[in-house]
């Protein structure tokens, strides 16, 4: 089976007027989410610390640190904005694995664009073809390559930034398979790295790594090139089961970005049906913290494996708490940035709802769903089943949704017109002659 070849004949061939209407739409909100993301996060000590650790060894001023004034060659700008993409945890989710595949494959993207000058056509076309490479590799080695520890957004995002940016390089097939190949050998990202600055890094390497593999090919740099299917290729390599007939069925006939779902709550999807039932507790019952004397949750295994930290330190690992995230969605009704900060996390009211908060394994109880019982000091029980969270495909967000995201991470960064400017080229980005006019408009004047 060629399944590296056939995947790479794949990006070569597709026609961008076979892509139906709806694919091309759900591409855009994902690349409007996904900036969104990255400019807010853009002045996140994070970033600063990267910038001051790596600005010195850039290149020409080629590219824009996404909310900034800084510029940067454009591997590092790959780099750092794949790391402000998902810095706040905010980023898009495809469910069936995990992946949050726009920060690898739009971050390469975008840095290209300000430098290789490509219609907002041919980087929407490209950015579907990145997304669907990646996420159709992670659907064939989900869930063992994850459960035995590897971050699948770094993993396999390279693969879809390799793609994405050969495809705007137009690489040939054999130049295809190989950039695929290369991505292949630099796959990488340990889930242990969760609630640390490593966590988002995974994808901003990914994007970096995967534009170095499509450059590499186009002048004819060599990899195997069964680099996915090969005995010690990817797939055997990093997984121990694996199902290459969702990497090669039905190519071109379903879109993986159409399944593309994006985040209400900044922090781990599997903790948003908790935070979705205790904000609705909350307000149906005006709850407040000192009436409560414990909270019990029934969840799938995953999120007490994904985010089992009981007493985080640091707003990063507060994120992959389910304990601080249920006390907060009781205190602040709400999932925000801001109940992730390092002060929430050290908030006294905070801690001692958290140490209330009890968390079971329940396996009947699906990914996006959650059972919650709050019992009151007065004797009573309350009770809420969330069948599907807000935000998954079963309850998406809107247009409206994802604009009011966008405007509250541009919020003291960009002027409201800077924003309402950025806003219309998201949404018109495959009518732009310049893709990287976006790049250039996220930067606030002065």
């Amino acid at each position: 089976m060629e399944v590296t070849k056939t995947l790479a004949q794949f990006v070569v061939e597709s026609r961008y007027d076979a892509i139906p209407d709806r694919v091309r739409h759900e591409a855009r909100r994902s690349v409007l989410n996904w900036l969104g993301c990255a400019i807010g996060a853009s002045r996140h000590e994070g970033i600063d610390i990267a910038l001051a650790a790596l600005g010195e060894f850039s290149g020409p001023a080629q590219a824009t640190v996404l909310g900034r004034g800084d510029r940067v060659d454009i591997m590092h700008a790959a780099l750092l904005n794949g790391i402000s993409s998902h810095m706040f945890d905010f980023d898009d989710t495809h469910l069936k694995t995990v992946i949050h595949p726009s920060g690898p494959v739009a971050s390469a993207l975008l840095a290209l664009a300000e430098y290789r000058p490509m219609s907002g056509a041919d980087f929407l076309h490209a950015f579907i073809l990145g997304v669907e490479v990646e996420c159709r590799i992670g659907n064939a080695v989900y869930p063992s390559h994850y459960d035995v520890g590897w971050h699948i957004t770094g993993t396999a995002g390279v693969f879809g930034a390799a793609a994405a940016v050969g495809r705007v390089l137009k690489l040939n097939a054999q130049q295809m398979t190989w950039a695929l190949g290369i991505a292949a050998t630099q796959s990488s990202g340990l889930r242990e790295m969760f609630g640390t600055m490593c966590k988002p890094f995974h994808p901003g390497r990914a994007a970096q790594n995967g534009m170095t593999a499509a450059f590499l090919a186009s002048k004819n740099f060599t990899s195997s090139e069964r680099g996915i299917e090969a005995p010690r290729g990817f797939a055997n390599v990093l997984a121990t089961a694996r199902n290459y007939d969702e990497i090669t069925g039905n190519l071109g006939q379903t879109w993986e970005v159409a399944l593309n779902t994006y985040k209400p709550f900044a922090c781990g999807i599997v903790i948003h049906p908790i935070i979705d039932g205790c904000v609705q507790l909350r307000n149906e019952h005006k709850l407040k913290a000192a009436e409560i004397a414990g909270i019990a949750l029934k969840v799938h295994p995953l999120v007490l494996e994904l985010t089992g930290k009981k007493t985080p330190q640091v707003g990063l690992e507060g994120k992959f708490s389910v304990y601080h995230s249920a006390a907060v969605a009781i205190i602040h009704g709400e999932g925000g940035e801001d109940v992730y900060s390092d002060t929430c996390v050290r908030d006294p009211e905070v801690i001692t709802l958290r140490d209330k908060v009890s968390a079971a394994v329940d396996k009947s109880v699906h990914e996006d769903a959650a059972h919650i019982e709050i019992k009151l000091k007065d004797g009573r029980t309350l009770t809420k089943h969330v069948e599907h969270a807000i935000g998954s495909l079963a309850r998406p967000m809107s247009d409206a949704d994802l604009e009011a995201k966008f405007r509250k991470f541009a919020k003291g960064i960009l002027a409201s017109g800077e924003t309402d400017a950025l806003l219309k080229l998201c949404w018109s980005l495959d009518k732009l002659k310049d893709a990287g006019e976006i790049a250039r408009a996220s930067v606030p004047a002065g």
